[in-house]
């Protein structure tokens, strides 16, 4: 009994501690958006001063910097909580694949024609959760960009797989990664961020499947409605 016994009381404690982690890093989040807006505040007064451009550039990096731990404390949290999804009927995976891809390439400041996106023109509507899903979708196109070189562009396939029953499949396809999409700087369950654990867990949450590769990323989802 005394095995099983430790083992409870283990589990007690990590649970304890996992929820005390939540609140600490719910705590760092209200704090860093604190500090982004006395940055913000000094962006501004630096700009009507006319201050040297390095100041002001050094400001945005700041503010950039707080942005980006904010959104990895965020997508954490999330990651730590049971998945919620809500469904809608007839969601259109074409133009939600393509909107949230070329949302990516602006962000990256990428041109459009730098991801290559090969979509079968093919009814492509099933029920899934259209902002969980964008998310997902969002994170891995931005993590496949991220691994990829220079001028290496980024292909996105879309098609309809004949199963039973049927499913989307999408493709994101790096020729020459600076490394491995998912590298040995491996972070969480296998994946190389929180973001893509994230997207992992969203689309596993959906019914589907992930499958990452060294050189791509493949998304099965079902087309059921």
């Amino acid at each position: 009994m005394k095995p099983a016994l430790a083992k409870a009381t283990e589990s007690d404690t990590l649970e304890e501690v996992g929820r005390a982690t939540l609140q600490v890093v719910h705590d760092l989040k209200n704090q860093l958006n604190g500090l982004k807006l006395y940055a913000t505040f000094l962006r501004k007064r630096l700009e009507q001063n006319d201050r040297a451009q390095e100041e002001r550039e050094t400001l945005s990096k700041l503010i950039a910097g707080l942005d980006r731990a904010a959104r990895d404390m965020t997508a954490l949290v999330r990651y730590a909580k049971p998945m919620e999804i809500r469904r809608q009927p007839h969601v259109d995976l074409r133009k939600l694949v393509l909107d949230n891809i070329r949302a990516v390439a602006v962000q990256q400041g990428k041109s459009e024609n730098f991801i290559a996106c090969e979509i079968d023109e093919v009814d492509l509507r099933g029920q899934f959760d259209s902002l969980a899903l964008s998310q997902a979708i969002a994170a891995i196109t931005e993590q496949t960009l991220v691994r990829g070189t220079v001028n290496d562009r980024l292909t996105v396939r879309l098609q309809r797989v004949d199963t039973a029953p049927d499913e989307a499949l999408i493709e994101w396809l790096q020729e020459n990664p600076r490394d491995s999409i998912i590298s040995g700087r491996q972070s969480i369950e296998g994946h190389a961020n929180v973001h893509t654990a994230l997207a992992a867990k969203i689309i596993k949450a959906h019914g589907g499947r992930v499958e990452f590769e060294p050189k791509r990323i493949r998304v099965w989802l079902s087309l059921s409605r």
